[in-house]
């Protein structure tokens, strides 16, 4: 066995380099309380005072631990002094001693050229796996609190050095007590608990931010903070990716060249994954891959066209494909954890096929008719005219470019962007396959120089889609905009009956609204007291100057006086109405 594998039991901490546990103050500060408080948390209770308020994960906050965990904050971030700057590496070091939950946003940023420099990004990449470790007597205790059986009955061995370190979980190289190497993958203690009271404090500041933001704005951080928490709820649940490990092999049996760690079902918990441990070569590592003797290029365009089979056929899709998670093994693409996996109805996949289509095809009603069969929101309040007007220009800065040239991230967020400023509210699962083939792009840039994955995902519907297939899409989009058009015309039909009854009646009544005004009447009676302010202001400068030179009396100074009054008279309202009108285009 390796030089660092122990036995259970026996910590070799001289192999361990541990300056900075990730939840190392945080496990002291809330333990204790998490412990308790969680148990309590677990049922409802009543009292004299009223129950004890939860957040709905099973720990029962309290008001001393959230004071605590703010001092906590801002105890590290007067540590690293932000106001002088930070260099990309002490932003590291920050998010990992600010907890699991900052850990994991500067994950999403590492991944967000478009946000930070490159330098930055690939820093936090750092986060993804290479926090600081727990200590190996954690790991043991941990393991312990999970199996009613003695760990010497389930492991031979387990080694003191991880594998790899992450914001929620490590793991470490096993071998089970009949024989087989396993990948062991143990939950940080305490972690749902700091990351329940971060986005705690997330929502009271979402809810103040209304003093100063739109109220639109805020439900859409609550909504951020809403899915931020779901993830993690999801992520730290390790009965649910031994359920995914399950099904992503099962889906990929009878492909050649994709498979994923089998999972011992028996053996993972809550908080504990067993799964097979599989050697490989990181994606990451081109030059090691060019010596085994890979084609870059091979493996670069089947990862992309079995992630295509995971989105469009399948409907479940590993939604962190970052080179960490992905190895080469055995002439076979490995992906390794899979605590992040997403899913996708059979009405969206057909949505999203439509919108890949008609992008290459430049059909703007198409693209827009597919955008919205993904929105969870009302049509009503839907601004399409606008819409159409946006995907026009979307359509032909991305519609007209070659496939290659195609910058997918860039794409997807124009598409994210405006669907959100026209009204449209996406569900999660779209916005988390938009993350997912944004990493997807940066894993396979090095292996796919001259290729754009938006071109495989294309060449891999449209190999998969028979005639007869095709056909029977067509047959149902016919049927669908057939059946939308007759519900159009039935609904067009009895509003008119309905209007002519009430002009008859004399009860109808226009509603005007014109784009870009708030209250159309008002703005129109605006500009009608400015035209007939301009025609005064006209009149009095006419008249005077036919009062001065026909001489008319009395005269000052050898000027009419009534000719000099209606000059200044006008001077001053002219003056008056450029004023306003300056001021009305500097408030708009």
């Amino acid at each position: 066995m390796p030089d660092q594998e122990g036995f259970l039991g026996q910590e070799d901490t001289d192999n361990l380099d541990i300056d900075v546990d990730l939840n190392a103050e945080v496990d002291r500060l809330y333990a204790q309380e998490f412990e308790t408080e969680g148990q309590r948390g677990r049922e409802e209770t009543i009292g004299l005072l009223g129950g004890r308020p939860t957040d709905g994960s099973g720990y029962a906050l309290t008001r001393r631990s959230r004071y605590a965990r703010i001092a906590q904050i801002i105890s590290i971030v007067r540590k690293y002094d932000i106001l002088h700057g930070l260099t990309p590496r002490t932003l590291r070091h920050l998010l990992e001693e600010l907890g699991p939950t900052f850990v994991k946003a500067g994950q999403i940023l590492s991944m967000r050229s478009e946000i930070l420099p490159k330098s930055f990004c690939d820093e936090l990449a750092k986060l993804r796996t290479e926090v600081a470790p727990m200590p190996h007597d954690v790991v043991l205790d941990t393991l312990r609190k999970e199996y009613d059986v003695p760990l010497e009955d389930i492991f031979q061995t387990i080694e003191d050095k991880p594998l790899g370190s992450a914001s929620v979980a490590q793991v470490h190289r096993g071998r089970l007590s009949t024989g087989e190497l396993v990948a062991i993958k143990v939950q940080r203690p305490h972690v749902r608990g700091v990351v329940a009271q971060d986005i705690q404090i997330m929502r009271s500041l979402a809810r103040h931010a209304k003093r100063v933001m739109g109220s639109e704005q805020v439900l859409d951080i609550q909504s951020v903070v809403d899915e931020l928490w779901q993830s993690f709820r999801e992520e730290t649940d390790f009965i649910v990716e031994a359920h995914a490990l399950e099904e992503f092999r099962h889906n990929n049996a009878d492909c050649a060249f994709v498979t994923c760690p089998k999972p011992y079902p028996g053996l993972c918990t809550e908080h504990v994954v067993v799964m097979e441990y599989i050697e490989g070569i990181s994606i990451a590592k081109t030059d090691v891959l060019v010596k085994e003797g890979y084609d870059l290029k091979e493996i670069g365009v089947k990862l992309v066209d079995n992630y295509t089979r995971q989105m469009l056929d399948d409907g479940f899709f590993h939604a962190d494909p970052h080179p960490g998670n992905v190895v080469i093994s055995g002439g076979k693409v490995v992906y390794l954890d899979l605590g992040i996996m997403g899913r996708l109805s059979s009405h969206d996949r057909r949505a999203l096929s439509d919108m890949v289509f008609a992008v290459g095809d430049l059909d703007t009603p198409r693209l827009k008719d597919g955008l919205l069969r993904f929105s969870i929101s009302s049509e009503n309040s839907i601004d399409h005219a606008r819409l159409l007007a946006d995907l026009d220009v979307v359509v032909q800065d991305y519609g007209t470019a070659t496939l290659s040239d195609l910058d997918l991230s860039q794409f997807l967020n124009a598409i994210i962007t405006l669907a959100r400023r026209s009204g449209i509210e996406m569900p999660g699962s779209v916005i988390m396959l938009a993350r997912s083939l944004v990493t997807l792009e940066g894993t396979v840039d090095e292996l796919l120089a001259d290729e754009s994955i938006v071109k495989i995902i294309e060449q891999h519907i449209r190999s998969n889609v028979s005639p007869m297939r095709e056909a029977e899409r067509e047959a149902e989009r016919l049927a669908r905009e057939t059946r939308m058009a007759t519900h159009g015309l039935l609904r067009a039909a009895s509003q008119s009956a309905l209007a002519m009854d009430m002009l008859t009646r004399g009860q109808l009544r226009v509603n005007m609204d014109v784009p870009g005004s708030d209250n159309p009447i008002a703005d129109f009676s605006h500009a009608f007291d400015r035209l007939t302010m301009g025609i005064v202001i006209a009149g009095l400068f006419i008249g005077s100057s036919v009062i001065y030179f026909a001489g008319m009396k009395p005269l000052l100074f050898g000027i009419p006086i009534l000719g000099f009054v209606g000059f200044v008279v006008a001077f001053i309202l002219g003056a008056w109405l450029v004023v306003d009108i300056l001021r009305e285009g500097r408030r708009r």
